[in-house]
């Protein structure tokens, strides 16, 4: 089969097409022919630089995929043979990803593809959709009627997390960049900020009464965490998906403080069946209309995935930039 693989960390320009054996089915697995996958900020820094699992790479990078499975392990009952799938499977700690002909994925990683979606549309999901659903539900057991403050409504994971705390019946305010302003009116927040022209003060006053926000999802965490503990209420909850630094106002407004990240299942062999569970759930909503990806407009194949990556470091990509096969 044919793959993009990588050799060592560097620029894109390390991704070489090369043959490669197809993938030998093993007990609990299935076979996937690759239709789409999508490139997420871990794929490029994974690419690009040192992080805690760069020791043990595969060649084949992207854990999104959307495809059709081909083969399936006797012991798995849940898939056949011609289904049409979509989860985070590979990519990272020595699992091969999508950016091949073909993928040997964990089936309980998988679910049945949002039957609503094309293949492209569904491979931008499976990492943003776990990991809102993670820190909306899992950490924050966000329900009807709290008051949740969203950073980043047009962010890969943002528009996602918008969309899913509608779903949960939360009122939601969500923060975008002004170039981003009309992109954002299309996620359904109840109330948007544009964070360069609005202070903390500004829309905490307006949207809570000044008292704060019961439970806050940070997408874009760095210098803007702060921000986020200062919009949260006394006793309120705070999650992120990236290291901070100083947690001093998490103590002085005894807030409980979660961290968020998705890649635990792959990397350490625990809960696969979380992820499988979740993107059934994401699929029934996205077939109910309740929630839709925002797709960039570039067309890349697999194959031109250096192009992918560096349209998504330019900063031009307005959603999530996806690749067929």
């Amino acid at each position: 089969m044919k793959a993009m693989i990588i050799k060592e960390i560097g620029t894109s320009d390390v991704f070489q097409l090369v043959e490669k054996a197809k993938p030998i089915l093993k007990s609990g697995h299935m076979v996937v022919e690759v239709k789409a996958t999508s490139v997420n900020p871990l794929d490029t820094m994974l690419r690009s630089i040192e992080l805690p699992w760069s020791a043990n790479l595969p060649e084949i990078l992207h854990g999104d995929v959307a495809g059709i499975v081909v083969e399936v392990s006797e012991d798995v009952t849940d898939f056949n043979v011609g289904d049409e799938v979509y989860g985070m499977a590979g990519g990272i700690n020595g699992v091969d990803g999508a950016l091949a002909e073909l993928m040997l994925v964990d089936a309980r990683l998988m679910a049945q593809k949002p039957k609503t979606l094309t293949m492209k549309q569904a491979a931008a999901l499976p990492l943003v959709a776990i990991t809102s659903y993670e820190a909306l539900v899992h950490k924050m057991n966000v329900q009807a009627g709290d008051n949740v403050l969203i950073h980043g409504a047009t962010g890969g994971v943002g528009h996602i997390a918008v969309q899913l705390a509608k779903v949960l019946g939360a009122t939601v305010t969500s923060t975008h960049s002004t170039a981003n302003a009309e992109l954002a009116k299309t996620v359904g927040a109840d109330n948007l900020v544009d964070h360069s022209k609005e202070t903390v003060a500004d829309y905490v006053q307006a949207y809570t009464g000044g008292m704060g926000f019961d439970k806050i999802f940070d997408t874009v965490a760095g210098e803007n965490i702060q921000k986020s503990f200062e919009a949260a209420k006394f006793n309120g909850h705070v999650a992120t998906i990236l290291p901070i630094e100083n947690v001093l106002q998490v103590a002085l407004k005894s807030l409980s403080f979660h961290s968020v990240l998705m890649l635990i299942p792959l990397c350490h062999g625990i809960n696969h069946e979380s992820h499988g569970r979740i993107l059934t759930e994401i699929a029934t909503l996205v077939d109910a209309g309740k929630i839709t990806p925002i797709i960039d407009d570039s067309n890349f194949s697999i194959w031109e995935v250096a192009q992918a990556h560096d349209h998504l470091g330019s900063g031009k990509a307005v959603g999530k930039v996806t690749l067929t096969a």
